[in-house]
């Protein structure tokens, strides 16, 4: 899924620096799902800094050009995805469109919001890829808009099992530009957790739903 392994490694760096992701292996979060989690991401906070937001823009246009081609345009799945999404349009000089987690209660109710044109080639930029069901549930939609997904890409992935086989299943591309393994042994490096920690942490991306 990561098509390069510097960049994979420089964002997974960032994300650390930033405090876009936190490791407390020693005092889990909780999901809304109920999951206790030693890792917590939000990559919302990647649009507060200029440098990591202009790299990760260049590592994205630089994986799409290179994996798929051109595009005609970029959709953003809401709501991650979208700030990044834009800046990946512009940067490659075609429309963006966004799709929501459902369809708006009211007007014309809409699932996808912008302009395009049926059989149009489309990548979709995500900034988070846990099980993989919103994404999929935005790729279903574009489908049914009769659009052609070239593929999903993401900022970062936990790497669940489950993800990879709906992505499969889906018959749906996926590339990240960094990923959990990648992640803790970044974190190892810089002394944010130590030896160990990992068991425990690869023990979760295996079974996230019965650790802890």
């Amino acid at each position: 899924m990561i098509t390069d392994i510097d960049n994979a490694t420089k964002i997974a760096e960032y994300l650390l620096q930033i405090k876009a992701i936190k490791l407390q292996p020693n005092d889990p979060f909780t999901w809304s799902s109920g999951w206790k989690s030693p890792i917590y991401c939000d990559n919302r906070k990647t649009l507060s800094y200029p440098n990591v937001r202009t790299f990760i823009r260049q590592s994205f246009t630089q994986q799409i050009l290179e994996e798929y081609g051109k595009p005609d345009l970029i959709a953003g799945v809401a709501t991650g995805g979208i700030a990044h999404g834009v800046l990946v349009a512009q940067e490659l000089g075609v429309p963006f469109i966004y799709v929501r987690s459902s369809p708006k209660g009211h007007g014309l109710e809409n699932m996808i919001e912008g302009d395009y044109t049926e059989d149009h080639n489309v990548v979709v930029v995500e900034d988070l890829i846990s099980t993989g069901g919103s994404s999929l549930k935005a790729v279903e939609a574009l489908r049914e808009a009769k659009l052609k997904v070239k593929g999903v890409v993401a900022i970062f992935s936990y790497g669940f099992n489950k993800a990879k086989e709906s992505f499969k299943d889906a018959n749906c591309s996926l590339k990240v530009l960094s990923n959990y393994e990648v992640l803790i042994e970044k974190a190892l490096e810089q002394g944010a957790i130590s030896k160990s920690d990992i068991d425990s942490l690869r023990e979760w991306r295996l079974s996230p739903d019965n650790w802890g």
